[in-house]
C-alpha cells in the first residue's frame, strides 16, 4: 500500500491554492508600504480623491485573495469528505472526513445562533462580529473535538497504542500489518514511540477542554466571592484580602506552578488541602447567590438553597476524597467519580494561581460600581449588601469578566502545555498537548511532525480564544 499524498484526487488545485497564498502575501505586504504614502495636498483636493489610493486597492486585494484562499481550503475539506476512497481523499480529505461530526455540529450550533441571535443576549450580539464569530469557531471546533474525541467518534487509533514498524514514520503512511477493520494508516505519522500523533493530537484537546474552562471557572468563583466583598465593604477586610492576593502575586506564575506540581510537594498532601478549601468556594458562592435572591421568598429559598447544598456538598466530598491521598475519607458507595491524581493537581493549581488576579479585577470592578446611583438606590430600598453585590455589581461588571474569562481559559490552556512540556502534573503518557509536544522535540530538527501538530492545535485555540474575547470586548462597548 501506497503512502497518501496530502491532497490526494485535489492535488491538480495545489498550483492556485499555493499562487493565491503567493499574492496574498505580497497584497499584505503592499497594503502596509503603501499605508506610509500618504496622498499630496493637491491630489487631495482634486477630483482624484474620489478614487481609490494604492494602499486601499492592495487592502481591497488581499482582502479577495483571502476569501479565495477560504473558497479553496473549503474544496479541499467537503472534497475530502465527498470523495469516495481514502486514497484519492489524501491527508487532508482524510482528517476531513474523521472531522465529520465536527463540522456537522459547528453547522448547527451557527445555524441556530445566528437565527435566534436578538434573543440571546451578549452571546448573540458575538455574531455581529466577524472577529468574534471567527474566534468562537475556532474554540468550538477543538470543544467539539474534545468531546467527540471521548466518544471515540474521530480518533483513527488508541493514543497510547504502539504499533511495531511505525516508530517516526512521516505523515500518510500505510500502517503496518493492518488487521480488517482498523485504521489503515497513520494520518500525521507516528512518535518516537510508534503511537498514532492524529490521534493523540484530538484526544489531547479533550484534556485541555475538561481542565482550563472549569478550572477558571472555580478561578471565578473564588475571586468574585472575595473580591466583591473586599470592595464593597473596604476597611480592614479589603486590606487583609489585597494583602493576601498581592502575597500570592509576588510569586512569578510559572515558578508557583512547577513549586505546586513537584512530586515532593504532592507527596506532602498540600494540593489536597488546598482543594479541600478552594472546592468549598462554588457552593458558597451559589448559596449566597439564590439566598440574597429569594430572600423574600422563603419557600423557593429553601428548595434552592437546600439542592445546592446537597447535589454540592456530594460533589465537594467526591472531589477532595481520592485514593492515595490525605483525604480519603468518603465511602465508595457515595464517590460518583475518581479523578487522576495528576488532574487534581493541576486542577488546583490553576485555580490557586488564577483567583488572586480574578479577585483584582473584580475589586477594581466593584469600586467603580458601587457609586452609581442605582447601587445607592437599591441601598435606600433596603436591599441586603450581598444582594447588591450580586444581582446589581456583578451584572453590571458581566462585560469585562467574560472577557477576561475568555482570555485566562487561554492563558490556562497555556499554562497546561506548559507543565506537560517539563513532564509535571499530568502522567507522563498522557496525550496532552504539551507532553506531546516535550516527546516529540527531542527529534524536532529529523522529525518535526509529533511535535508541530500539538504546537499547531495549541495556537490555533489559544489564538481563537483571543479572537473570541476581541469579540466579546467589541460588542460588550456597545452596551
Amino acid at each position: 500500500m501506497e503512502p497518501l499524498s496530502w491532497t490526494g484526487s485535489l492535488s491538480v488545485l495545489n498550483p492556485i491554492y499555493l499562487a493565491l497564498w503567493a499574492a496574498f502575501g505580497i497584497a499584505v505586504i503592499a497594503q502596509i508600504v503603501l499605508s506610509f504614502v500618504s496622498p499630496s495636498a493637491e491630489m487631495q483636493g482634486s477630483a482624484l480623491a474620489a478614487k481609490k489610493t494604492p494602499g486601499e486597492m492592495a487592502g481591497t486585494a488581499s482582502r479577495y485573495l483571502f476569501l479565495g484562499i477560504i473558497a479553496l481550503t473549503l474544496i479541499y475539506l467537503i472534497g475530502g469528505i465527498l470523495i469516495p476512497g481514502i486514497e484519492n481523499k489524501g491527508i487532508v480529505g482524510a482528517i476531513s472526513a474523521r472531522f465529520l461530526p465536527v463540522w456537522i455540529a459547528l453547522v448547527v450550533t451557527f445555524a441556530l445562533s445566528i437565527t435566534f441571535k436578538r434573543k440571546l443576549g451578549l452571546y448573540g450580539k458575538l455574531f455581529d462580529s466577524f472577529v468574534g464569530m471567527i474566534g468562537f469557531a475556532i474554540v468550538m471546533f477543538w470543544v467539539f473535538t474534545g468531546v467527540f474525541s471521548a466518544m471515540d467518534l474521530i480518533v483513527t487509533h488508541d493514543p497510547l497504542s504502539q504499533v511495531s514498524g511505525m516508530k517516526n514514520k512521516s505523515p500518510g503512511e500505510p500502517l503496518a500489518g493492518a488487521e480488517a477493520g482498523e485504521y489503515a494508516f497513520y494520518l500525521l505519522g507516528g512518535d518516537n514511540l510508534a503511537r498514532d500523533v492524529f490521534s493523540r493530537m484530538v484526544s489531547g484537546s479533550w484534556v485541555v477542554i475538561q481542565i482550563a474552562p472549569l478550572a477558571t471557572l472555580f478561578a471565578f468563583m473564588v475571586g468574585i466571592t472575595l473580591g466583591l466583598p473586599a470592595a464593597y465593604y473596604g476597611g480592614k477586610l479589603d486590606t487583609f484580602l489585597s494583602f493576601l492576593a498581592n502575597l500570592i502575586l509576588a510569586f512569578p506564575v510559572i515558578l508557583l506552578f512547577y513549586l505546586l506540581v513537584t512530586p515532593e510537594i504532592v507527596a506532602t498532601g498540600l494540593p489536597s488541602y488546598m482543594a479541600s478549601v478552594l472546592f468549598l468556594f462554588p457552593i458558597i458562592f451559589l448559596v449566597v447567590l439564590f439566598n440574597s435572591r429569594f430572600y423574600t421568598q422563603p419557600s423557593k429559598q429553601k428548595v434552592y438553597v437546600g439542592g445546592i447544598l446537597i447535589v454540592g456538598l456530594l460533589l465537594y466530598f467526591s472531589l477532595i476524597s481520592q485514593d492515595r491521598t490525605p483525604l480519603n475519607f468518603w465511602p465508595d458507595a457515595l464517590d460518583l467519580f475518581d479523578i487522576p491524581g495528576g488532574v487534581l493537581v493541576v486542577f488546583v493549581s490553576v485555580v490557586f494561581v488564577n483567583s488572586p488576579t480574578v479577585f483584582r479585577i473584580v475589586r477594581g470592578i466593584a469600586l467603580d460600581i458601587k457609586t452609581r446611583d442605582y447601587v445607592a438606590a437599591g441601598q435606600t430600598r433596603g436591599e441586603g449588601p450581598w444582594y447588591i453585590m450580586l444581582w446589581e455589581i456583578l451584572p453590571n461588571a458581566r462585560g469585562p469578566l467574560i472577557v477576561d474569562f475568555c482570555l485566562r481559559i487561554g492563558y490556562t490552556t497555556i499554562l497546561l502545555g506548559t507543565l506537560g512540556f517539563f513532564g509535571l502534573g499530568l502522567p507522563p503518557e498522557s496525550p496532552d498537548w504539551g507532553s506531546t509536544i516535550n516527546d516529540g522535540r527531542r527529534l524536532l530538527s529529523i522529525y518535526p511532525h509529533p511535535a508541530l501538530a500539538p504546537a499547531i492545535a495549541l495556537m490555533s485555540l489559544v489564538l481563537g480564544l483571543n479572537l473570541l474575547a476581541d469579540g466579546l470586548r467589541e460588542e460588550s462597548l456597545k452596551d
